[in-house]
């Protein structure tokens, strides 16, 4: 919220920087949207001379994370199966999770590189496909969604301040007035 609520720019610029975070938190690749959103903020600035806040953008896909991976991944898995039509496949959560679980488990705690790209390649090969084209709705949602409430946050938060620092000069100038009033002799 700070960087949300000090930031110089037009709120606009703060809305797309929420945009493109929430966008990217949204997508089968934690662990790199920190990386595709600062990629994003370059090739914008750079080709398309758009630009959002990129810390703004870079905390906003912390709301996927390790904790809600498996929640995420398994609405995008079941979101990718309805729109391939593959209704005949749709797995509950606890089948997604032995799924995911015996695929991870099969690595141990010991994985090197390989065994960790085996196991990508795995999930990009079963689910990946569905998990892909189902992420894309969630992710145009949620990041359109951020877009609007932030702006809308910003905008208020903006005026509110400009409204405090209004009074405060006025109130500021009337002190200085009685100051003044008091000063000058009574005749």
């Amino acid at each position: 919220m700070i960087p949300i609520k000090r930031s110089h720019h037009p709120p606009e610029h703060t809305a797309r920087g929420s945009m493109i975070g929430l966008a990217w938190a949204f997508t089968p690749t934690i662990g790199l949207q920190m990386l595709f959103v600062i990629t994003t903020w370059i090739v914008a600035r750079r080709l398309f001379r758009w630009d959002f806040n990129v810390i703004v953008g870079v905390a906003w896909t912390w709301t996927t994370n390790a904790l809600t991976m498996l929640p995420s991944y398994y609405a995008f898995y079941v979101t990718g199966q309805m729109m391939l039509g593959q209704w005949h496949d749709l797995a509950g959560y606890q089948s997604f999770l032995t799924l995911w679980q015996s695929t991870a488990g099969a690595m141990g705690e010991d994985a090197n590189l390989a065994e960790t790209a085996t196991l990508y390649g795995e999930v990009l090969l079963g689910w990946g496909v569905a998990m892909l084209v189902g992420c894309i709705p969630w992710a145009a949602l949620v990041g359109w969604v951020g877009y609007a409430w932030t702006l809308r946050f910003v905008r208020s938060y903006q005026e509110g301040r400009a409204r405090r620092r209004h009074a405060a000069a006025v109130a500021r100038a009337a002190l200085r007035a009685e100051r003044v009033d008091f000063a000058t002799p009574a005749q």
